[in-house]
C-alpha cells in the first residue's frame, strides 16, 4: 500500500504520526498546499522515531482544489490510496483526482449539502455526500473503492452502529450519535478562552446548516425518510462516561444521518452535538453578522482592495486547532446511543463509545485529543484494507463493512499488533 495523505493540518498531522507506529504500508506521502507544514510532520516523525521509520515518509506540495494536481501527485508517487484530510470544500476535487489516478480513496467528511434557496429548512435532495454517491457506478466500473466518512464521527460512530445491528439488536428504534466533551482551553494567564478544538470552517458548516433527521416512517417529498429541522433544535442532556458528565446536546447536520440508513435498518437516525451555550451564541452571532458566509467580499487592505470570504477571516482570527493542545485539558467522547429490541427479544438501550484524553494524546503523539481521535480511525481502516480484511468497490460508508475486525484491531494491545484503544459499552 502506498498512501498519498492530502492535508498536514491537525488531523492530517495526527494521521501520519499514528501511521508511523504501523508497518502495513510501503510509503506515505504527506502533502499540503503549504509545503512547510508537510515537512514539519515528516521532521517530527524523524525526530521521534528515527530515520528507519521516517524513510517511508516524504513531503510534497499539492493543490487540493485542482483534480489534475491531485491526480498528478498520486501518479508521481504511485499512490494506491488517497487519504483526504482537508476541509470538506475540497472533497469533490480530491475525490475526482483519486479516481483519475486509479487510486482508492478515503475521507472523514463528505461532499457538502446545499440548503434550499428560498426555504432553508426544506430538504432539497442535495444532501451531504450526494455528489459522491452519484459517482458510485463510475467507481464500481473502475474497480476502485471510495470509503467515505471514515473519521470518528462519521466513521467510528458508524462502525459502532454496524456492530450494534449485527451483534446486539434484533430491531433498532434509533441510532443516535452523541458527541460531548469537558475540554477547556486557557491562555498564558490561565483564563478560559474561546478556541474551537476542530476546524471552525467545518464547525460553522455543520452547525448553521439545517440538521437532517431520518425517520423510516416519514418519507420526505424528495424521497427517503430524511427531513430537516432548525439548527440547535431538540436540546437534551446526555450523561457522558468517564468523568465527562452531563452535557446539553442539540441537533447538528452530520454525515451519520445520511450514511447509516443506506446500510442499516433503523426506525430513526439522529446526530446531536454537545456545543454549550457560549459556542451556540457565538455561532448565532457569526450568522447574524454574515461572517459565516463563504462568498468573497471586497475589502480594504494595506496592499489595496482584496476579495476574502468572511468565514476564512473568522478561521484566521481564531487559534489553529492543531496548536491548542498544550493549553487544553479534559476528554472528548464519541459514540452512538442505540435503542430497540435486543437479541433476547427484550427492550435494550446501549451507548457504545470511545473516549480520548488530551493529556495522553499530547504525551504520546503531540496531538490534541479531538484531532487525534478523528485521525485514529482512517489509519485502522487503511490497515484493514491493506491486509484484505475489508474489501469492496464503489462509494461505500463504514457501515458496509463488518465491524468486529475493526473493533478487535482497535482494542488489541500495541504489543500484540493492535492500537491499544479500549472502547466502551454502557447500559442503563
Amino acid at each position: 500500500m502506498r498512501i498519498l495523505l492530502i492535508g498536514a493540518g491537525g488531523v492530517g498531522n495526527a494521521i501520519a504520526k499514528i501511521a508511523a507506529r504501523r508497518s502495513f504500508f510501503e510509503s506515505l506521502v504527506v502533502s499540503d498546499y503549504d509545503l512547510s507544514r508537510a515537512e514539519a510532520t515528516v521532521a517530527w516523525i524523524r525526530e521521534r522515531h528515527g530515520e528507519n521509520v521516517a524513510r517511508r515518509f516524504t513531503a510534497t506540495r499539492i493543490d487540493a482544489s485542482d483534480p489534475s494536481s491531485v491526480a498528478a501527485v498520486a501518479r508521481e508517487h504511485r499512490a494506491t490510496h488517497v487519504m483526504n484530510a482537508v476541509e470538506p470544500s475540497f472533497v469533490e476535487s480530491i475525490f475526482a483526482g483519486a479516481l483519475a489516478a486509479g487510486a482508492d480513496y478515503l475521507d472523514m467528511a463528505m461532499s457538502l449539502s446545499h440548503p434550499h434557496e428560498t426555504d432553508p429548512y426544506r430538504l432539497t435532495g442535495v444532501k451531504l455526500g450526494d455528489a459522491q454517491f452519484a459517482e458510485n457506478q463510475r467507481w464500481e466500473a473502475a474497480g476502485r473503492l471510495a470509503l467515505v466518512g471514515m473519521g470518528v464521527e462519521p466513521g467510528l460512530s458508524d462502525v459502532f452502529a454496524r456492530y450494534a445491528a449485527d451483534e446486539l439488536f434484533s430491531h433498532i428504534d434509533e441510532l443516535g450519535t452523541r458527541d460531548g466533551a469537558n475540554l477547556v482551553v486557557r491562555d498564558d494567564e490561565g483564563n478560559e478562552i474561546f478556541a474551537p478544538s476542530f476546524s471552525i470552517w467545518t464547525t460553522i458548516e455543520e452547525c448553521l446548516n439545517p440538521p437532517v433527521i431520518f425517520e423510516k416512517r416519514r418519507p420526505s417529498e424528495e424521497g427517503g425518510g430524511w427531513f430537516t429541522t432548525p439548527p440547535f433544535s431538540e436540546p437534551e442532556v446526555f450523561d457522558f462516561p468517564e468523568g465527562i458528565g452531563p452535557v446539553e446536546c442539540v441537533n447538528v447536520e452530520h454525515e451519520e444521518v445520511l450514511l447509516m440508513p443506506r446500510w442499516l435498518d433503523a426506525e430513526r437516525v439522529t446526530f446531536k452535538y454537545g456545543l454549550g451555550a457560549e459556542f451556540i451564541g457565538v455561532l448565532k452571532t457569526l450568522h447574524l453578522l454574515g461572517l459565516d458566509s463563504t462568498a468573497p467580499l471586497r475589502v480594504r487592505s494595506a496592499a489595496g482592495p482584496v476579495e476574502v470570504a468572511p468565514r476564512d477571516v473568522v478561521a484566521a482570527a481564531l487559534p489553529d486547532p492543531a496548536t491548542i493542545g498544550p493549553r487544553m485539558t479534559g476528554k472528548t467522547c464519541a459514540g452512538v446511543w442505540v435503542t430497540g429490541t435486543g437479541k433476547d427479544g427484550l427492550p435494550r438501550s446501549v451507548y457504545l463509545y470511545h473516549v480520548a484524553d488530551n493529556e495522553w494524546t499530547m504525551r504520546e503523539y503531540d496531538s490534541q485529543c479531538v484531532v487525534w481521535q478523528t485521525a485514529l480511525n482512517p489509519v485502522i481502516a487503511l490497515e484493514l484494507l491493506a491486509n484484505g480484511t475489508w474489501t469492496g468497490a464503489g462509494v461505500l460508508g463504514p457501515e458496509a463493512f463488518p465491524a468486529r475486525p475493526f473493533l478487535e484491531l482497535m482494542e488489541r494491545p500495541e504489543a500484540d499488533g493492535g492500537y491499544g484503544q479500549a472502547w466502551g459499552l454502557r447500559e442503563p
